[in-house]
Order: structure tokens, then sequence, then C-alpha cells
């Protein structure tokens, strides 16, 4: 197992390794200069759907972080790119914010809440009974259900908040239906990110702070893992799981050292 310091590719998460709602995270700007003074090849890797690439660009600005677009994936994008290759000009109706829709509408989907193709699902604030009875009637009418990931909660400045799985369960419920996640840590979305790097496995490495998503992800993908202790995750933490990550480390900060 090489260093972590000798790959050339970085699938790196954000939130709780980069920063934490609005707050950057200790050793995070190091990093991501040692990851530019490096010519490393970088990508970040977010399960979040609400913000396009050029608004989470603009989050890591006002924070002091410079890097552009073409660095950022998101499971709206790997959901829009998933869903383009399965129906070529299909349509959708939606339940998420701007960078969901924007994301479906640079692949050639159009919205339709009346005989979608498909129900598509992302994190959102609105989300209300309305559009869940809605949903459950176009599932029901044979539109196939899709979430862009399959996170339960997510973390706020404030505690945990409920995340895409959780705000479609009771679509599935009423439905009898499952829906299918792209997002990590479908090996999927991990490979779309590979090709986006343009590295390959042996040297490539992914970069989360959690077990469930980020690390599974890396090891069902054949991807060096490393747990940062920045976000969810504590040392205790990969005890509960029936894996390990190759490397656990308390922030990135620690990485170009």
């Amino acid at each position: 197992m090489h260093s972590i310091k000798d790959k050339r590719g970085y699938i790196i998460d954000m939130d709780g390794v980069i920063y934490h709602g609005n707050r950057l995270l200790d050793g995070a700007k190091e990093f991501v200069q040692w990851l530019h003074d490096h010519d490393k090849q970088f990508l970040f890797l977010t399960n979040s759907s609400e913000r396009s690439p050029r608004e989470l660009q603009e989050k890591l600005e006002r924070m002091g972080l410079y890097v552009t677009e073409d660095h950022f994936y998101t499971s709206a994008l790997a959901t829009a790119s998933f869903l383009a290759s399965q129906k070529p000009n299909g349509s959708a109706y939606v339940i998420g914010e701007p960078g969901l829709v924007k994301a479906l509408y640079d692949v050639g989907f159009t919205m339709n809440d009346v005989n979608p193709d498909y129900v598509v699902v992302g994190e959102t604030r609105s989300y209300n009974y309305n559009h869940m009875e809605k949903a459950v009637q176009l599932v029901s009418k044979g539109a196939l259900l899709i979430g862009t990931n399959p996170d339960l909660t997510g973390p706020t400045e404030t505690g945990i908040a409920p995340a895409c799985r959780a705000l479609i369960a009771p679509i599935e419920l009423a439905t009898f239906r499952k829906a299918y996640f792209v997002g990590k840590p479908n090996p999927l979305m991990m490979r779309q990110a590979q090709k986006r790097l343009g590295t390959d496995v042996s040297s490539t490495v992914i970069i989360g702070d959690r077990m469930d998503t980020d690390i599974i992800a890396g090891i069902e993908s054949e991807i060096e893992t490393v747990l940062v202790l920045s976000g969810v995750s504590n040392e205790h933490t990969p005890n509960l799981f029936p894996y390990r990550p190759d490397h656990i480390l308390n922030g990135v900060g620690s990485i170009p050292l």
C-alpha cells in the first residue's frame, strides 16, 4: 500500500471533510493548496444534490478556497448522467432543489408532472405532503422511482436532518416500490468520478467521514480509503462496521505532513 501522499487521484467528500456547514475545517485550506502545488488530480464528490458545481465553487471561494467548477461532482450530476443513459431525452417529476433540476435539464430531460418516465427525489427543505401525494400517484401509474443518494440523515450546524432516503421512504411504503439510489456508495457514481479524474484504481484514494457511504464506496470500487474524524465519525465508529478503512486520520490537514 503506497503512502497517501504518493497517489495521483483524490476523490474527496465535502461536508465533514472540507467544511461543516459554513465553517471551513482545520487543515482544509492547506490540503487544497497542497493538491494544487503538487499537480494532483482531485474531485470533490458529494452526495448532496441541492447545489450545482458553480454554487459549490462559490461556497468554497467565500471560505477562501479557490477551485474551478470542473473539480466538483454531485449526486445530482451522477443521477442525470445515469437517467440520460437509461432513457435519452426522458422526463421527470422532481422533488428537489435547483441543482438537481438543472442537472436534468442539462442532459436533455424535461420536467413533467402528468406522465413522467421517472420520479426523482433529492434533498429539499420545501418537501411537503402535496409533493409526496403527487409522487405516489405518478409512481403508482408507472413512473420509476429514483433517489439521488441513500443517505438517511445529513449533518447541519445544529445537529442532523432527514436526507434523501428518509424523504423517499413514504413514497416507497405507499406504492410498494423500491427506489434506485445513484449516489455513494453506488459504485456507478465512483466509476463516473474516476473517469472524470482520469486515474486508475491503484493510483486513486477516496477521503470521507462516513463509513456507510465514503468508505464502503471505496472498498466496493477497490479504491484505497481514508476515514477522517472531522465529521460524523470518531475513533470508535469503525468498530461498529464489518469492514475497515485503510487509513484513519484526524483530518485532511494530516495528509500533506
